[in-house]
């Protein structure tokens, strides 16, 4: 698998995986691009409650803009109203971000707080959120790339997207640049959020038909130990593929 090695990051007000764990929290937002007014928009949001992403900005953490050829150019967020969009001087096929959404952590009464279990005594889940998006707008001729950025990604098997809703889909999960097992998979994020999530086999692939002649939001969800048990249980980590199918013409 191909890795961009060069990868830009925009300053944008701040500057072996031991089996995955599926968690529906308060945390089960994502973030993922999307079409707004004919603009590319980063939305945040589960299913159809699309929230204010534009105050979450300061957690991005990092923009990637990729062209045809697969290499790096420059993508940055720029507030408009309730969303962030895209900008950028030169056609992108791939864009992805990073959210840093930080500890959280859930008392005994089903309340969460932003804070670590050091803090909330009787705190049931406590853990660290990364949320990540790829978009596709056009294939790059060698695939889509393994972002350094994007800790686990998602990523097609292939040069091509198929092109008509229930179509197979072929993905390969990676977690820190290798393949990764047991992500579980759901299939459209925003219109069946409280779907049965598939799994990633041993090698990391996973088979579905593709849902919407439209829009598709494909998330992936692993859960993986702490590197800080003092503060937190586990870290979540919440990667979306998107990519639209065309419709007719009119």
């Amino acid at each position: 698998m191909r890795s961009i090695s060069r990868f830009l990051t925009a300053g944008i007000a701040v500057a072996t995986v031991a089996g995955g764990i599926t968690s529906q929290t308060a945390q089960a937002h994502a973030i993922w691009f999307a079409e707004r007014a004919k603009q590319m928009a980063l939305i945040y949001g589960v299913g159809a409650d699309d929230l204010d992403a534009a105050k979450r900005v300061p957690l991005i953490t990092s923009m990637t803009g990729i062209n045809s050829e697969g290499q790096p150019v420059e993508a940055t967020l720029r507030i408009a109203g309730p969303i962030p969009v895209v900008d950028s001087n030169e056609p992108l096929a791939l864009v992805a971000a990073v959210m840093d959404y930080g500890i959280w952590s859930k008392d005994a009464a089903g309340k969460w707080h932003d804070k670590g279990h050091d803090e909330i005594k009787d705190a049931t889940i406590s853990e660290h959120n990364f949320k990540y998006a790829v978009h596709i707008n056009q294939m790059p001729a060698e695939g889509v790339p393994l972002i350094p950025t994007q800790k686990l990604q998602l990523i097609p098997v292939g040069s091509a997207i198929p092109e008509a809703m229930g179509d197979p889909i072929k993905l390969r999960a990676y977690y820190n640049g290798k393949p990764a097992s047991d992500v579980a998979v759901m299939q459209d994020y925003v219109n069946d959020p409280d779907q049965k999530p598939l799994k990633t086999d041993a090698q990391g692939y996973v088979t579905f038909p593709i849902r919407n002649q439209g829009q598709n939001v494909v998330v992936g969800i692993l859960n993986v130990p702490t590197d800080n048990p003092a503060k937190y249980r586990q870290m979540e980590h919440r990667a979306s593929l998107s990519f639209v199918l065309p419709h007719e013409p009119e």
